[in-house]
């Protein structure tokens, strides 16, 4: 057994010596030999000692398997520490044991720590080599995952977008929890909103409809309320458990009033909010928005309406959404050039807060600022940077500056009774306007000389020149049948103009003047007027201002644009049934300017070298004020005939239907009275009278006249002009020609040296003349207009020193113009024409 297990261990074979298969044996590469050599069996242990090992057969009992020979420390230096050998000889070896080279070989087992070395370093090696290969894997595997995760990213923003509101309003989620569907419902965060508006002109109410309909494509619930048809003390507390946001878009009307549809609803507000028993919490939950709509012309009634609605919100405890905006319809003052660029604005803010709110976002505006102004602009910014995507934390506060109101207006406002009281958390805010006020003059040096206040002014000035017709109030105008010339003025076809061509008669200029209503052009260098009359005729689509703050055309420029509007206009009734081909041709050529279509003429800065182009056209001119422009009238060249609007003769009664933008209006109204009694030339007193407002005041008529001492004075009983939500005016209100003959007799004999003079009765207008026009028996009303021009030219060319009067250009006025006359004021020559199916006569109203 000795002999067969030697025989079974396989023997190195000597050097160069192969095997049969003529290779050398698979461990013959090993650095070590692979194996341990031993002395057989038996044999003597001189110059051996063992090792504790798991090798080889030695000839060794049993128990003794786990030793294994090795050489001496002494001898192993002999062959290497890489390979050591027992050499023994051939006698020694166990029978059948194989010899080869005198060496006996043991184990032939690899060495397992030896084979795990070398798995790993074959390897490290192989992975350094294929590095490349494995950087390029790595790299292709990278890019495939980012790119799946963008499309999936993409895919789900798609998919929120397609579904309209991002947050779902009313959506529910499934979720699949072992196997079973669990409805998770989600928060609803607005449940929708409310757009309240108190409108006079009609103005909130358009923003009303055009705000819910940019909500809507949100889809978001949204209902649109006016004030006047709401109960507040009913339902306004059931918003504050609604989850809903209630918009209000308020106007400010005649001396900061609300309209008449917002009174009541104001009214309970600013009871409830000095009510104890409301208490400071009674709206807490309601969210809100305030737009106010006002004109900054108005300088102490200024939106007053929009920040006191606010305020009494915000003292009931209800929460604002975001910051009070409030729009102008000072085109100069106005932050972005009209209200209408104002609240788009707004608007647009608004629906990019109401998104943020709809994904559940916090609030920027804590409620617990007053003023409409928030405290912490600077987290306002930050938070709304997180929603509104390319807007940066300084453009988001640019912006929410914009709609801020004037903290000067709004302290001024807060101090307004003897009872006010500022707030701890103010104290900040009052000192640090104090100091900025403080360091002001500091800022008045700069570089070159000129100040930072210089120069920050003169761009204030070129910011603030902008064009008076905006382009809604261009679209309103146009649909009424205005022919726009450049930034300011307007042209339109007056409709006598079009009768008188027809043969159909003339206005009352035509019967009291003697003009030819067909060749008269009705026109206006300003479309601005410092009055908002109750019984305007064009509604109140005109501007309104002060002074002048708009750019300037040259006069020259409206002028040419004026008479070829008006020709393009004539032309257009050629062809037409009943036109005189006569009167077509005549009516090319303008004689006459009425200066009297829409606005305030004389606000126009280059007034005077307008009328003077006029006049060296052949041109008469026919110039109206509203007597809040005195120092304008002195300096005023010649005209035709200067007219003065006297629509009452009371401060009250003025203020009232005249709705003036001054302050001192009625300074201004009687001094202008006082610089046409200076005129030389013709003067004239308007009066518009209407029912139930200025009919009954004679006595003070009569003063007015001694006061301006014109030289004649035009009665008219108001024109009922329709409908309009800016005037509560009505059919009731026109007084019948009757009562206004009544009424021109009694003034006239209030008034000494006038007397009743001329009638137009299908204008419902009587004219009264100074007596000094009653020559020989015979009133001299009518203008000899050839005369005028003649009058006029010397006077130019004399550079203002020779002057006329009126009695220098006066004509004869026919008996059909005259009082009493069976005509009544209408023309023989014409043909007058009557109305088919006439319910009833209105008094050529």
């Amino acid at each position: 057994m000795a002999a067969a297990a030697a025989a079974a261990a396989v023997t190195r074979p000597a050097p160069g010596e192969r095997g049969a298969e003529g290779a050398l044996p698979p461990h013959a590469a090993s650095p070590l030999g692979d194996a341990a050599l031993c002395p057989p069996s038996g044999a003597p242990m001189k110059g051996f000692r063992r090792e504790r090992g798991r090798g080889g057969a030695c000839g060794r009992p049993e128990g003794e398997r786990e030793e294994r020979c090795a050489w001496p420390e002494e001898r192993r230096s002999a062959t290497g520490d890489r390979a050591w050998r027992a050499r023994v000889s051939a006698r020694d070896v166990p029978g059948g044991s194989a010899v080869k080279g005198g060496v006996c070989v043991v184990n032939n087992r690899l060495d397992v720590s030896v084979d795990t070395w070398n798995f790993f370093y074959t390897s490290l090696v192989s992975l350094w080599l294929q590095r490349f290969y494995i950087y390029f894997g790595v790299a292709f595997g990278l890019s495939i995952w980012f790119i799946i995760i963008h499309f999936t990213t993409k895919r789900k923003k798609k998919g929120k977008k397609s579904n309209g509101n991002p947050t779902a309003l009313e959506g529910t989620e499934d979720k699949l929890v072992n196997g079973y569907a669990n409805l998770k419902a989600k928060e609803v965060c607005v449940a929708g909103i409310k757009i309240f508006y108190g409108s006079q002109t009609g103005t909130a109410k358009r923003f009303a409809k055009g705000l819910a309909e940019a909500v809507t494509l949100l889809n978001v619930p949204v209902e649109v309320i006016s004030m006047g048809d709401y109960d507040p003390e009913d339902c306004l507390s059931e918003e504050t458990s609604s989850r809903n946001i209630c918009v209000f878009l308020v106007a400010t009307y005649t001396d900061g009033h609300p309209t008449e549809s917002a009174a009541w609803f104001c009214k309970w507000l600013e009871e409830a909010a000095n009510d104890f028993r409301y208490g400071k919490t009674y709206l807490k939950g309601l969210r809100y928005a305030v737009f106010g709509l006002g004109n900054s012309v108005y300088v102490d009634h200024y939106n007053t309406v929009g920040r006191k609605v606010d305020r009494w919100l915000w003292m009931l405890g209800a929460s604002r959404v975001m910051t009070r905006a409030e729009g102008d319809c000072s085109v100069a003052q106005s932050k972005h050039g009209s209200i209408e660029a104002d609240f788009e604005a707004w608007k647009t803010k608004f629906l990019s807060r109401l998104q943020a709110l709809c994904r559940g976002e916090k609030k920027p505006c804590s409620g617990k600022c007053k003023k409409g102004k928030c405290k912490s602009r600077g987290k306002q910014s930050k938070e709304s940077s997180d929603h509104e995507r390319g807007v940066s934390e300084s453009e988001n506060a640019e912006a929410e500056e914009l709609f801020e109101s004037s903290e000067e207006e709004a302290d001024a406002e807060e101090a307004g009774g003897t009872n006010s009281v500022v707030d701890v958390e103010d104290l900040g805010n009052i000192v640090s306007h104090m100091k900025k006020t403080k360091r002001d003059p500091e800022l008045q040096e700069g570089d070159g000389g000129m100040s930072l206040t210089q120069e920050n002014t003169g761009k204030k000035e070129e910011v603030e020149k902008r064009e008076m017709i905006t382009p809604a109030l261009r679209e309103a105008l146009t649909k009424q049948g205005y022919k726009l010339i450049g930034s300011h003025s307007g042209v339109k076809l007056c409709r006598w103009t079009k009768a008188m061509l027809r043969g159909r008669g003339g206005c009352y200029k035509h019967t009291f003047y003697g003009i030819q209503s067909h060749r008269c052009m009705e026109a206006t260098p300003s479309l601005a007027c410092a009055n908002k009359c109750v019984f305007c005729w064009r509604h109140h689509t005109n501007p309104v201002g002060t002074e002048w703050q708009w750019k300037m055309d040259q006069p020259e420029v409206i002028l040419q644009e004026a008479i070829e509007n008006h020709q393009n206009m004539i032309k257009q009734f050629k062809g037409v049934s009943g036109v005189k081909a006569a009167r077509l041709e005549e009516a090319m050529t303008v004689k006459h300017c009425a200066l009297s279509l829409v606005g305030e003429p004389i606000m126009y800065p280059q007034i005077n070298q307008f009328v003077k182009l006029l006049h060296q056209h052949g041109i008469s001119s026919f110039l109206v004020t509203n007597a809040q422009f005195p120092d304008e009238i002195r300096n005023l060249e010649p005209v035709t005939q200067l007219y003065v609007s006297v629509d009452a003769s009371t401060k009250e009664s003025l203020k009232r239907i005249d709705r003036p933008l001054f302050k001192d209006f009625w300074q201004r109204f009687l001094d202008s009275l006082k610089a046409l009694s200076e005129k030389q030339q013709r003067t004239v007193y308007r009066l518009t009278l209407v029912k139930a407002w200025n009919v009954d005041e004679l006595k003070a008529y009569a003063d007015l006249i001694a006061l301006g001492k014109p030289d004649f004075i035009e009665v008219k009983g108001v024109t009922y002009c329709g409908e309009s939500s800016a005037s509560n005016l009505t059919m009731a209100n026109v007084p019948w020609h009757e009562e206004v003959v009544r009424f021109v007799q009694e003034l006239a004999d209030l008034s000494p040296g006038y007397e009743l003079a001329c009638e137009h009765e299908h204008s419902n207008c009587l004219l009264i003349a100074q007596q000094k026009f009653k020559i020989n028996g015979e009133w001299c009303t009518w203008i000899d207009y050839d005369r005028f021009q003649e009058l006029v030219r010397e006077h130019e060319r004399s550079g203002g020193s020779k002057t006329f009067t009126a009695a220098d250009y006066a004509a004869r006025t026919p008996h059909w113009a005259l009082f009493g006359s069976r005509e009544r004021g209408f023309d023989p020559v014409e043909v007058r024409y009557q109305r088919r199916n006439k319910g009833r006569d209105i008094s050529g109203c």
